[in-house]
């Protein structure tokens, strides 16, 4: 007999397909143990020497230089501490460090900033000139200038003043070459709808291209910060008289006396150093990893 396949009449309902099993949900690829163990060592690595000098601080001098070293005080003490705060003159030489990292830091985020936006989305004439001369000045060893430098302060007369220890530092190439990479990738059709609504450069530098470079100028700021910080050659050089001593330059004057060098004494004021830029660099750090990502520098 042949098999007869119904018709479906003009009222009749569609058959309704077969469900479909649901497909294995995928597993997330998941780094080699070989990775994490590679970054736990260089972790342990980087800072191991940072804990070994939180911990000294707390040893008294001779146990700090003792052969083998120890890792816990045996003789805990606070006495580095008290001596730092109170034989030192340390809100002075910490005004002095805050004030002059903060001037440097404000005024690299300007400078810098409108250079890069100027050599990346605008033209004028030797703007080619400019870049390379930026360019240059990079590759160019910061002791060649140093001599000349101190020269021009001191017959400016800013030799132990606070304008000279700040001023030579408050444009840095590597500043204008981060902010000019950044505003690059920004799109030129911001710039060309603000001009259409009647804004100018500085309008337009201001309050449209600067608040979307917060990754840029958050990694700048970082990385200005802590070379002004911790920049111990030219304070050295321009401060001559112990009210314009920075915390690096008091701290390696004083720890080091005429028989001995107080080791205790010293790994106590570097701790009191590094504590503001791990502080800066933990609420900044987000920034500080887009910036760098989006500026090209791998």
């Amino acid at each position: 007999m042949t098999a007869v396949t119904p018709q479906l009449g003009a009222g009749a309902a569609a058959p309704v397909a077969a469900p479909v099993a649901p497909r294995a949900a995928t597993t997330e690829k998941r780094s080699p143990w070989w990775l994490y163990a590679a970054l736990a060592v260089g972790l342990v690595v980087m800072a191991l020497p940072f804990v070994w000098m939180a911990v000294s601080s707390f040893k008294p001098n001779a146990e700090v230089q003792a052969i083998p070293p120890t890792w816990l005080p045996e003789s805990p003490t606070i006495g580095n501490y008290q001596e730092l705060f109170d034989r030192l003159r340390f809100p002075t030489y910490f005004f002095n460090s805050t004030l002059v990292a903060v001037v440097v830091t404000l005024g690299n985020l300007l400078f810098c900033s409108m250079l890069g936006y100027a050599l990346a989305k605008l033209d004028f004439r030797g703007k080619r000139v400019v870049f390379a001369l930026v360019l240059g000045t990079l590759m160019v060893p910061a002791m060649v200038t140093f001599v000349p430098l101190f020269v021009l302060v001191s017959n400016l007369g800013l030799a132990n003043t606070y304008p000279g220890l700040f001023l030579p530092y408050l444009v840095q190439p590597l500043g204008v070459f981060l902010m000019r990479q950044y505003f690059l990738g920004l799109p030129d059709e911001l710039i060309q709808a603000a001009r259409v609504d009647g804004a100018g450069e500085l309008r337009i530098f201001w309050n449209v291209m600067l608040p979307l470079a917060g990754p840029a100028l958050a990694t700048l700021a970082i990385l200005t910060f802590l070379g002004s910080w911790n920049n111990f050659l030219w304070p050295l050089v321009v401060a001559q008289t112990e009210d314009y001593y920075t915390l690096p330059v008091a701290l390696a004057l004083y720890s080091i006396g005429q028989n001995a060098t107080k080791y205790g004494l010293l790994l106590a004021g570097a701790v009191v150093v590094v504590l503001p830029v791990i502080v800066i660099f933990l609420v900044l750090q987000r920034y500080f990893v887009q910036g760098i990502a989006m500026t090209g520098i791998k």
